[in-house]
C-alpha cells in the first residue's frame, strides 16, 4: 500500500488513483533562461523516484513536465522583468535561442542523473492559444480585471484562496504597501496576461511588437503569466482532476496556490488529488538558488570529481520532505559510498532470486512516503549480511528500478575483460604473493590503482581487479 504525504491536507494518505491502474503526474519543469542548479535538480530526482515507485506498484504512469520558456518574471508576484528577456540582454542572443540552448542543457542534466524522460515536455510558447482560452473562461466568470500592465485574477472573489499553503491573507494585505503595482485590487492578485511595453498607456495603443516572445490576444499584444501556463498544459495532457502534482516547496505560496485558484475557478473541480513538494537543498544555513548567488551546477560537481549519479545518491540519502545540507565533504562521502556499492556489486555473479525479506522491507520503506534513507539502510544491511552473492545481485537489480543508480550497466562494464597490461600486473601480483613477497606485491597494487580506474581486492581465489570507471 503506497502512502504519500498530501500537502493539500497535511496528512499522509493512501494513494488511490482516479482511474484504476493509471496515474497522471504533472511536474513543474525548469525555466530555461540559465543552467539548472543542483537545488532545482533535487526536485526532479524526487519526482523521478515517485514515478519509479508508482511503476513498481503496477501503475501505468503518464508523466508531464513543462518547459517554461516565457512569462516567468524575476519577482514571484508579477514584479520585474521576464527572466527570458533578462537572459537576452545578458547573453546578447534571442529569447528563442536562449530557450533552445538551456532546454538542451537541462535535458542533458536529467539524462546524466538517470531521470526517466517524461512522456511529454510541452513548451509554454507552444500553448499560448490554450492559455488564452483559459483566461477567457475566467473572464466569463467575472474573476478578471484589467490594469495598465495586464489582465489580473481577482483573488478576493475566491473564498478558499491560499488553501494549499494556508496563507495568512491578512498579513499579505498589511504588506500591500510593498507592492509596486498599485492598480492591483489585492496584494495576492496575479497576472494572467501581461501587456508588452508600449509607448501608449492604453490597450488600444499596444500595436507594436517589441519583445522576442509576444502574441496577439483579445486584450492586446503581450505574453502569458507564469501560473496560467501550468494550468493550461496540465489539463490539456492529463485532464482535470489528475492524480499528482509535484514541485519544490517554494512553489506552494505563489505558483501552485495560483494554479489551484485559476484552474478550479475555471472548471469547478479540483486540479489535482495529491500535491507533493520537495524541500530545499541548503548551503551554509541558506537555500541554494540563483537569487541567493550560490547556485552550483551539475557541471561544477563533475569538475570536482563527483559523478552525476553520486549526486543522485547524495539526494537519496535525505527524505524528500526534509531539508538537505550540501557540503563538499558530504559529496565526497556520497561518491565514496557509491563506489563502494559498485565494488561490492562487481563481486557478485548474476542471480535471479533475491533476498525476499530485505526486498519486502525495502519496498515497504518506499511505499511509506518514499522513505529513501530507510530503503538505503535496508540495502546496506542486506549487503553486509551472509546472503548469497547471487541473491544480493537479484535484489539490487530490483532496488535499482527505483534508486536509478545504473547498477546493471555498471556491473556489466566492470566485469568486462581487463586491459592486457592490467591483466599482466594482476598475474604478477598473484605470483609475488604466492612467494611471500608482500612488499613487491603492494607496489603492483599501487601501480594498478594509480590512475583511479581500477581497485584491487584480495580474495581467497587471488587478486580481484574491479573497474571503477566505465571507460
Amino acid at each position: 500500500m503506497l502512502k504519500l504525504f498530501n500537502t493539500l491536507t497535511r496528512n499522509p494518505e493512501e494513494f488511490k488513483s482516479i482511474k484504476a491502474g493509471y496515474a497522471g503526474v504533472y511536474t513543474c519543469g525548469p525555466t530555461v533562461y540559465d543552467y539548472a542548479h543542483i537545488g532545482n535538480l533535487r526536485a526532479y530526482i524526487f519526482a523521478d523516484v515517485l514515478k519509479r515507485t508508482l511503476l513498481h506498484n503496477g501503475y501505468a504512469v503518464k508523466h508531464i513536465m513543462n518547459i517554461t520558456d516565457v512569462g516567468h518574471l524575476t519577482g514571484d508576484r508579477d514584479m520585474g522583468e521576464d527572466k527570458m528577456q533578462v537572459a537576452t540582454k545578458r547573453e546578447r542572443r534571442t529569447a528563442w535561442d536562449i530557450a533552445s540552448f538551456y532546454t538542451d542543457a537541462f535535458l542533458n542534466d536529467i539524462r546524466e542523473l538517470n531521470i526517466l524522460t517524461p512522456d511529454k515536455l510541452p513548451k509554454a510558447t507552444d500553448h499560448v492559444k490554450d492559455m488564452i482560452k483559459l483566461i477567457q473562461e475566467l473572464e466569463k466568470k467575472g474573476f478578471t480585471y484589467i490594469t495598465r500592465d495586464g489582465i489580473y485574477f481577482d483573488t478576493s472573489k475566491l473564498k478558499d484562496y491560499g488553501k494549499l499553503g494556508r496563507l495568512d491573507l491578512e498579513s499579505l494585505r498589511e504588506g500591500a504597501r510593498a507592492e509596486i503595482n498599485h492598480e492591483k485590487k489585492n496584494p495576492t492578485d496575479f497576472a494572467l496576461w501581461k501587456f508588452s511595453p508600449s509607448p501608449s498607456p492604453s490597450p488600444q495603443g499596444r500595436g507594436i511588437k517589441q519583445r522576442d516572445m509576444e502574441w496577439d490576444s483579445p486584450w492586446g499584444i503581450g505574453f502569458p503569466g507564469w501560473h496560467i501556463e501550468c494550468s493550461a498544459m496540465s489539463v490539456k495532457y492529463l485532464g482535470q482532476p489528475f492524480d499528482i502534482h509535484t514541485g519544490g516547496i517554494d512553489h506552494i505560496p505563489v505558483h501552485h496556490t495560483n494554479e489551484i485558484a485559476q484552474s478550479e475557478t475555471a472548471y469547478g473541480k479540483p486540479l489535482a488529488k495529491f500535491w507533493l513538494h520537495s524541500e530545499f537543498l541548503m548551503l551554509d544555513a541558506g537555500r541554494i538558488g540563483k537569487s541567493e548567488g550560490n547556485a552550483i551546477t551539475l557541471e561544477e560537481l563533475k569538475s570536482k570529481g563527483h559523478s552525476p549519479l553520486a549526486y543522485r545518491y547524495f539526494v537519496l540519502q535525505g527524505h524528500y520532505r526534509s531539508k538537505l545540507n550540501f557540503t563538499s565533504e558530504a559529496m565526497d562521502g556520497a561518491q565514496n559510498t557509491l563506489n563502494s556499492l559498485y565494488s561490492k556489486l562487481s563481486q557478485y555473479n548474476e542471480g535471479s532470486v533475491g533476498c525476499a525479506e530485505y526486498q519486502k522491507e525495502f519496498f515497504e520503506a518506499m511505499n511509506d512516503d518514499l522513505d529513501t534513507p530507510k530503503a538505503l539502510a535496508m540495502m546496506w544491511e542486506m549487503l553486509d549480511s551472509d546472503q548469497p552473492g547471487e541473491a544480493k545481485f537479484a535484489s539490487l537489480m530490483e532496488f535499482d528500478k527505483i534508486l536509478g543508480l545504473s547498477l546493471k550497466d555498471t556491473w556489466t562494464q566492470r566485469r568486462l575483460p581487463l586491459p592486457e597490461e592490467i591483466e599482466e600486473l594482476r598475474t604478477q601480483r598473484d605470483e609475488l604473493r604466492k612467494q611471500g613477497k608482500w612488499s613487491e606485491a603492494d607496489k603492483i597494487k599501487i601501480k594498478i590503482e594509480l590512475n583511479g580506474r581500477f581497485q584491487v581486492r584480495d580474495t581467497e581465489n587471488g587478486t580481484m581487479v574491479i573497474r571503477l570507471t566505465n571507460d
